[in-house]
């Protein structure tokens, strides 16, 4: 078994790849289009019409004795969080690059992220029969931007013409001195021996060390072919099964999987899908998941020969589709958490995925409609939880977080053909978030003015470390207080952050310490009937904790800061001139400046406006690379985001909230 994932740049011919591996097995009798919409794993209307991949898509052939689930990806960068999760699934993975336009900016981003989760990669590099496709420059790109261990498998003959071809190497001294030039860089003991006698290193000992460390990811294979015309694409499918390690997991061990992805049945049943890491699971087993959360897993299909085929178990290793599970969401773990990957080739910086940097509130066509986009939005959410659904209960606005403006317009078509719901957009801003300037602290206690709730809560907020999120403390005895209400302080500390800090913006990597905590026990009359007003509850803990973190956060003060990319802008160098000056007014900072290469950083506001000036600016010929870096101060006035609750630093309209609640 093999998980095998196809990735590329949009438009290298990932999608047509997936196709003619599928004819190739023998899972489809016709290679299907992407133009004309008939692909196998493009199934949305939306994607046949648009002609690209959204959603992520499974799909099954086999290979000699391998079976292969082949797992097709979205290309655009607006559906990059599509990509990630599906990452985390993979046993190896089929990078997909175009002979013509060579290396692009989403290229270089998948290989980074690839190379950071050690997922062992082979390049193929597709259109060989276009115009204008190169082999040596395509190889020269590969080395340059992406992995300098990359083995070259084989000539081409052709190129640019309908009769391209690709024939593997053999065992030719030639290509055997280019595996030892490659392969001795991580390999001490066949460095040793080649220098020692040339000759004791055979064609098939430099093959199984190409095997073991393209394993290991150290080493990456380069195919070239023809989506379209199915040449080089057999030589690929042998290195696929040649060079790529088959899913490991012991069928008898405890259960353990992971759901990368969710969608709904023809009844609006929910549908997950899992990747089982180990064990054996059946129908009718229980199953924990998430943060304890638990269902009864109904049914089961697997994929089998590009069709679904419902089974009573599924084992270690593969990947299968379960119903029953109406609780589950997008990145659980089933039953034991899989360990995480620690790959030698693990990058030390950069290769993650840029968080969603874009906020946009959705307008109903009619207003009678808000229930109902409610509910669309949240479905929409639930299959993709980075969509950061937002409601504002104050202005009956609801907003989503979104990659880019082509994520924003899939959404509104999927709105429309899936809901039957016509929106528009207002216009997209910027997420920002706030961090702790400081430290601060607060509390109040019961039976004491101004407290009007049967609590004591104290709350110590201070700076964390970036990228630390939010961690929770305790500075009193555990059984100070219930169970209960010492988890409801923790979910409301972090509902409350995630609300909004001093200007609107959700408060991130900073530590909350409970520093005091008091109830009242449980209280009845002589009668034996409860009193609520002499015994606290849950509801008391969770209106008091706001506004004792608000007070905290307000005394420590926080800083607001903006979303950064790092980009890489080529560039004729004749250009470099006039586009210097578009990239101060945008508030671009070059970091390195060549003739022809200028690298910095630049607000994420700015890249979308960067992006369609460019290529005025450089004839054409400008390529701009950009992803998520870090966040930074802002710079100038502070920008506020509306709250959408009832802001807990005003104390009067705040409680008049909680009493007309109750």
């Amino acid at each position: 078994m093999l998980n095998l994932g196809i990735l590329a740049h949009v438009d290298a011919g990932k999608t047509s790849l997936t196709e003619r591996l599928l004819y190739a097995a023998g899972v489809i009798d016709e290679v299907g289009s992407v133009d004309d919409g008939s692909t196998q794993t493009d199934s949305l209307a939306l994607e046949r019409q648009r002609g690209i991949t959204i959603k992520s898509a499974v799909v099954s052939f086999v290979v000699g004795d391998t079976t292969v689930n082949l797992i097709d990806t979205p290309g655009h960068p607006d559906f990059i969080a599509e990509v990630e999760r599906v990452l985390s699934v993979l046993d190896g993975a089929v990078l997909v690059v175009s002979a013509v336009e060579g290396v692009q900016a989403q290229t270089r981003v998948l290989m980074r992220t690839l190379r950071r989760l050690g997922i062992p990669t082979l390049v193929f590099v597709n259109k060989i029969d276009r115009r204008g496709a190169r082999h040596e420059g395509v190889l020269r790109e590969i080395a340059d931007k992406l992995v300098p261990a990359a083995v070259a498998m084989g000539a081409t003959t052709g190129l640019g013409t309908g009769a391209a071809a690709f024939t593997p190497f053999d065992g030719a001294a030639g290509f055997a001195a280019r595996l030892v030039d490659v392969l001795a860089e991580q390999g001490e003991e066949l460095l040793a021996a080649y220098v020692a006698d040339e000759e004791s290193v055979s064609y098939a000992r430099l093959r199984a060390e190409l095997v073991a460390q393209t394993g290991q990811a150290l080493a990456h294979p380069v195919f070239f072919g023809s989506a379209i015309t199915g040449a080089g694409v057999e030589a690929l499918i042998a290195g696929i099964e040649e060079l790529l390690p088959p899913a490991q997991g012991d069928p008898e061990g405890p259960v353990s999987g992971t759901i990368f992805k969710i969608e709904r049945g023809q009844e609006g049943e929910k549908i997950a899908y899992a990747r089982m890491f180990g064990g054996t699971l059946r129908t009718r087993d229980r199953l924990r998941f998430g943060d304890g959360r638990e269902g009864k897993v109904t049914a089961i299909s697997v994929f089998d020969r590009g069709a679904a085929a419902r089974v009573p178990e599924v084992t270690a290793g593969r990947i299968a589709r379960l119903w029953g599970l109406a609780d589950v969401r997008v990145g659980d773990h089933l039953g034991t958490p899989k360990p995480a990957r620690t790959p030698a080739t693990a990058v030390a910086r950069g290769g993650h995925f840029a968080p969603p940097t874009l906020e946009t509130v959705v307008v109903p066509g009619s207003p009678g409609d808000r229930g109902a986009l409610h509910l669309a939005l949240a479905r929409l959410a639930e299959q993709d939880p980075l969509i950061g659904l937002r409601q504002d209960d104050l202005r009956g606005e609801v907003s989503v977080s979104l990659y880019g403006e082509v994520q924003k317009e899939v959404v509104q078509a999927t709105l429309m053909n899936d809901f039957g719901l016509h929106v528009t957009f207002r216009e997209t801003t910027t997420i920002c978030v706030e961090r702790p300037a400081g430290t601060g602290a607060a509390f109040e206690l019961i039976g004491k003015d101004p407290n009007p709730f049967l609590a004591t809560v104290g709350l110590r907020v201070e700076p964390g470390p970036a990228g630390g999120g939010v961690e929770f403390r305790l500075e009193v005895e555990l059984g100070s207080l219930p169970y209960a209400f010492m988890r409801t302080i923790e979910e409301t500390v972090r509902e409350t952050l995630q609300r909004g800090g001093l200007r609107g913006w959700e408060v991130v990597d900073c530590v909350v310490t409970l520093t005091h905590s008091g109830y009242w026990a449980r209280q009845s009359h002589a009668g034996g009937v409860f009193d609520k007003s002499m015994s606290s509850t849950a509801g008391d803990f969770r209106n008091l904790v706001p506004l004792v973190l608000m007070s905290a956060l307000k005394q420590a003060g926080t800083t607001v800061y903006e979303p950064m990319h790092r980009f890489r802008l080529e560039l004729p160098p004749d250009t470099l001139g006039p586009v210097l000056p578009v990239l101060a007014g945008l508030g671009a900072v070059p970091l390195t400046r060549l003739s022809s290469l200028v690298e910095g950083e630049i607000p994420a506001a700015r890249v979308h406006e960067l992006g369609q000036r460019l290529p005025g600016l450089t004839r054409g010929e400008g390529v701009l690379e950009c992803d998520f870096d870090r966040y930074r101060p802002v710079r100038g006035p502070l920008p506020e985001r509306p709250r959408t609750d009832h802001n807990p630093l005003d104390r009067k309209e705040y409680l008049l909230h909680v009493v007309r609640r109750v």
